[in-house]
């Protein structure tokens, strides 16, 4: 599912250097990514999303090398097999939970937008307890609240694979569970890959692997 080859990245200004001679996820698999902040994580889930191009090297997911496409081509191709949950939610302020949750539908033509999706959304509401809020905005929502509709959203077009940062973070240990549930079920019913950067180490049994970033750190950064 996930295959880097000779990855390297730095941004434009500051000293961080990323540097990932090898890496590799097959289908299916959960995998945790841990590390101290600033050891590149969120710049991983990233590059494997397609929203950061390589400096060089390879990165095929799914079969598809995103290190040659063009930017439109990558993000057609995230919207339709990749379920992201970002760190900061990514919620659209004017749009109400549910229009949040079908979001990806109504800004691509590669998904289209039928009742049982619909009713889908609504089941994955309710399956993470957002189902009451279904007509409030992100503003009126509580941090948990917000975590669990951008959840909702990124699940909604079963993607292959599923880029979470950090998707447990400020929640309860029974939110944290039923996230964690929610996810493991996505992964279990349609062998869905799991990619999970998180610093809860008391969840990371749950995964099949862990990969621990320090080792793709080339310098130290200047921030986190």
């Amino acid at each position: 599912m996930i295959r880097l080859s000779d990855v390297r990245f730095c941004y434009p200004t500051g000293e961080f250097r990323l540097a990932i001679p090898e890496m590799s996820v097959a289908a299916g698999e959960k995998v945790a990514v841990i590390g101290p902040s600033g050891s590149g994580k969120t710049t991983l889930l990233n590059l494997v999303a397609g929203i950061l191009a390589p400096d060089n090297g390879s990165i095929n997911i799914a079969g598809t090398d995103l290190d040659r496409a063009t930017d439109q081509s990558r993000r057609d191709f995230r919207i339709t097999t990749i379920g992201f949950i970002f760190q900061d939610f990514g919620l659209i302020d004017y749009l109400d939970v549910l229009d949040n949750i079908l979001h990806p539908y109504r800004i691509t033509s590669s998904l289209t937008l039928t009742a049982p999706i619909r009713q889908r959304a609504l089941e994955l509401a309710e399956q993470l307890g957002v189902d009451t809020r279904l007509k409030h905005h992100p503003a009126t929502l509580s941090h948990g609240e917000r975590q669990r509709v951008a959840i909702c959203r990124a699940l909604l077009p079963d993607p292959k694979l599923i880029l979470a940062d950090e998707a447990t973070g400020n929640l309860d240990p029974d939110n944290k569970q039923l996230i964690l549930d929610a996810l493991f079920e996505a992964t279990s019913t349609n062998h869905t890959t799991l990619l999970a950067v998180t610093h809860d180490h008391e969840l990371l049994g749950r995964f099949d692997r862990i990969v621990d970033f320090r080792a793709f750190l080339v310098n130290e950064p200047e921030a986190s």
